[in-house]
């Protein structure tokens, strides 16, 4: 595998590198390479990776996990006619 080294990148440039990486949750390397890979037309990506529900993730409170399985317990059950 070939290994580059980018000169010229302005300040302008690189914090923008560095908001979009922080963003998408990757490093500036693999940020680097999925721009130059889409920007060719040899994006490897198979699917988008979505991060719309990453401020969710980690939120619940005990309450809210307490309702949850609650209100699910009911798909614990399992129906033991459905097995013979």
């Amino acid at each position: 595998m070939a290994a580059l080294s980018l000169r010229g990148i302005d300040d302008r440039l690189a914090a923008a590198l560095k908001a979009e990486a922080q963003r998408r949750a990757i490093s500036m390397n693999a940020l680097i390479l999925d721009l130059a890979r889409q920007g060719l037309g040899i994006s490897t990506a198979k699917r988008p990776i979505h991060t719309d529900l990453d401020t969710l993730a980690g939120s619940w409170t005990a309450h809210d996990i307490a309702e949850f399985e609650r209100t699910t317990a009911e798909f614990e059950r399992i129906d033991e006619s459905l097995w013979r």
